[in-house]
């Protein structure tokens, strides 16, 4: 990259890094604040409400700059990425005390609308899925990510059941192949936030060396999905752009789960829409008594994504009718959940390093709850509740 005449050693380390990133916005460390500059400041501004200044780069002409102070991060990032912008957080990796020049820099963190850890940028009842889609001659392939929570989905099918799919769980971002992009929108309409990859990335070979080195395994036939080819390449696809994000730390993704087409009865956004299943003055918004974020989140999936098989139906139903009969199992159930918090989301920021002791704490309450719901369901005598203590682990 050429520099420009006079250009100080800080800008020409600024533009270097922006370079990299050129369709996010560079938040720069220098000292205690995080600055910005050019386009950036001009955005930044507008959206935080910020004042935009201008300063003399060591040139003649002078640059747009806004910043805040680097402790009002989340303050302010959450607003950045709900206006739909891609934000990329360069940290000094340096003291600049004990620099000799230029403090060192990089970025830390791409944090894009659907790769949100922060609490600020989530809602607490609703999953914040990544979708990558893989779109073939023949079908397409899906894969939804909750980077928060850990759940990791995937699934294949023609157009129509990929819409249903999208609409279902409708995905704070979706990325594809850039050479598909007018296909996408045609497809799929232009309501989702998007973002385009080369297309090496969705190489079946790359697709199955990422998810088998993230998983430890020598094939994927324990997930049950080995079968699904474009399904598999949009999952890699998805481990791709969170390493590229640089969030390499995904020890809490430790499963793939397969969304089988005839287990679910599926609704077009016009069903979704007329029904009124969620929003405001909702059916979800009307029968949902959860006592936790975790219980609200699976609440609007299964209403979103009902099931077709009548035994599995009538087992839930059957559950529903023990708990009423079952008051003061109910309650203690009911009393555990509420202590344990939002223990999915919390044990998530474990191995994102994202917790603070605080939550390490609530973390730690919530695990001794899991412990006593699991007791209890064990012991109860219905056998849908049984299976659900054998799997809390």
């Amino acid at each position: 990259m050429a520099k420009a005449a006079g250009e100080t050693p800080l800008m020409q380390q600024h533009n270097a890094i922006k370079a990299k990133y050129p369709d996010a916005i560079l938040l720069f460390r220098v000292g205690d604040f995080y600055e910005t500059f050019g386009q950036d400041a001009i955005v930044t501004s507008a959206v935080l409400g910020i004042t935009l200044t201008k300063r003399n780069n060591g040139n003649a002409a002078s640059s747009e700059l806004a910043g805040f102070p680097h402790h009002a991060l989340d303050t302010y990032l959450h607003k950045l990425v709900k206006a739909g912008y891609r934000v990329a957080i360069c940290d000094q990796l340096e003291d600049p005390k004990a620099a000799k020049g230029i403090v060192k820099r990089g970025v830390t963190e791409l944090v894009t609308p659907g790769v949100a850890t922060s609490d600020k940028m989530l809602e607490h009842n609703s999953n914040n899925f990544l979708a990558a889609l893989h779109i073939t001659d023949r079908n397409f392939g899906i894969a939804f990510l909750d980077i928060s929570t850990g759940e990791f989905f995937i699934a294949e099918g023609d157009k129509e059941y990929t819409d249903k799919l999208l609409q279902s769980l409708q995905p704070a971002e979706v990325i594809f192949q850039r050479n598909k992009t007018k296909l996408f929108k045609e497809y799929f309409g232009s309501s989702f936030f998007t973002y385009t990859l080369d297309e090496w990335v969705f190489a079946d070979v790359y697709a199955q060396e990422s998810l088998l080195k993230h998983f430890g395994t020598h094939s994927l036939k324990g997930f049950g999905v080995e079968d699904l080819d474009a399904g598999v390449i949009a999952s890699g696809a998805i481990l791709h752009y969170l390493k590229d994000t640089e969030h390499p730390n995904l020890q809490h993704v430790t499963s793939l789960q397969r969304i089988n087409k005839d287990d679910h009865l599926w609704m077009d956004r016009f069903t979704i829409r007329n029904l009124e299943l969620i929003g405001d003055n909702s059916l979800l918004k009307t029968i949902n008594q959860t006592v936790s974020p975790m219980g609200a989140r699976l609440l609007k999936r299964w209403l979103l994504m009902p099931l077709n098989d009548l035994m599995r139906i009538n087992e839930r139903l059957d559950a529903v009718e023990f708990l009423i009969k079952e008051t003061d199992l109910r309650n203690k159930i009911c009393q555990h959940i509420k202590q344990a918090g939002d223990v999915e989301r919390l044990a998530s920021k474990v191995p994102l390093k994202k917790i603070n002791p605080r939550e390490v704490l609530q973390v730690a309450r919530g695990l001794q709850q899991t412990e006593a719901i699991k007791a209890l369901c064990l012991a109860s005598n219905n056998e849908y509740l049984k299976r659900l203590g054998d799997s809390l682990n």
